[in-house]
């Protein structure tokens, strides 16, 4: 299917604080896989979601609207997921099912990730 540019919806605040620490970085699970971030990342709070953002992405897709507070600003292009299967993230694997969301930061399709059909729904609307 082909890629729809959309926008995230008004109101939709992640909290952030970046990992600025003399770290190797940590793993964690999230999303049927082992995640890693590095020193520089960010460690968000989304709605009660928490993960790691690769630093350049984040920079690239948020601004600040008050102190560890973010929105992000920068377009995705999604396609719904015609089955279920995995996609590679900068930080590591998403697991998805029919009728996700395949999400990409970029046009090309690079720095990709998945979310639930529900959670993209809720966060995203397409740009006009």
């Amino acid at each position: 299917m082909k890629q729809q540019k959309y926008q995230k919806r008004e109101k939709q605040v992640v909290l952030g604080v970046q990992i600025n620490l003399e770290t190797d970085g940590f793993k964690y699970t999230k999303w049927g896989s082992e995640q890693q971030c590095k020193a520089g990342d960010w460690l968000v709070n989304n709605n009660g979601t928490c993960y790691t953002i690769d630093a350049e992405s984040f920079k690239n897709t948020y601004e600040e609207i008050a102190p560890a507070q973010f929105i992000k600003t920068a377009p995705v292009w999604a396609s719904v997921a015609t089955d279920s299967g995995k996609v590679k993230t900068k930080e590591g694997f998403t697991d998805y099912v029919t009728g996700d969301y395949l999400v990409s930061n970029n046009q090309d399709g690079s720095d990709a990730y998945a979310v639930s059909k529900a959670n993209f729904e809720l966060m995203y609307e397409r740009c006009t």
